[in-house]
């Protein structure tokens, strides 16, 4: 939603050849940003629901493949990584993570308060299930579609779908490698992520997920 800087400077560098299919949802731009992509023959999906939570099932239901990549073209992802999501997906895995902090990477658009975040629910998720992340709460990522419908994800209207998502499949034992991917600082637009509210709302999901 209104990422109409972002959108001109990532967009072009994105190869429509990487991938089957590209789908944008749009949570109701003002800024020139749904018709940017109307202009250029996008698939377009108005969003019906509210938050990101929202625009990854709206995305993956008018899907085709059997591999979602969620990408954001505010610059925080990178588009010449999408490749590598694809060919480590290739290698049999349910789930490849650009991670923010593993190995050599690193995050230009954190402060304080989420890389703290960061750090800790990423650590209290390897400590409850029993998984090795290094970043459980980035959207760059890609991931085979049947998970959050098999496994029966709840997340729907907060933001808490990247990290059950990462519960899930620690608790199912399903394939994950992390690879490093930097994050640049984002261009343009406003960052929707409020951490107050975002922080409570991963506390409540992680107990939710320790009780079931």
């Amino acid at each position: 939603m209104n990422e109409i800087d972002g959108v001109r400077a990532i967009m072009p560098r994105i190869n429509n050849n990487w991938v089957d299919e590209i789908i944008v949802v749009d949570g109701g731009s003002t800024d020139g940003t749904y018709q940017y992509f109307e202009e250029n023959n996008y698939k377009i999906i108005k969003q019906q629901s509210k938050g990101v939570t929202g625009a990854y099932w709206e995305g993956m239901e008018a899907s085709i493949g059997d591999v979602i990549i969620a990408f954001s073209p505010d610059n925080n992802s990178i588009p010449e990584t999408i490749p590598l999501l694809v060919e480590e997906m290739q290698e049999g895995y349910d789930m490849v993570i650009a991670s923010r902090y593993y190995q050599d990477a690193k995050s230009e658009d954190d402060d304080i308060v989420t890389a703290l975040g960061n750090w800790m629910f990423t650590k209290i998720v390897n400590i409850l299930f029993g998984s090795d992340y290094t970043d459980s709460l980035v959207m760059f990522r890609a991931f085979k579609k049947n998970i959050p419908y098999e496994y029966k994800m709840q997340s729907r209207k907060h933001p808490t779908f990247e990290l059950e998502l990462a519960i899930k499949c620690a608790k199912h034992k399903l394939k994950v490698k992390d690879i490093p991917v930097d994050e640049p600082k984002r261009i343009g637009g406003k960052r929707k992520m409020r951490p107050l509210y975002n922080g409570a709302t991963l506390i409540v999901k992680i107990t939710s997920e320790v009780v079931i």
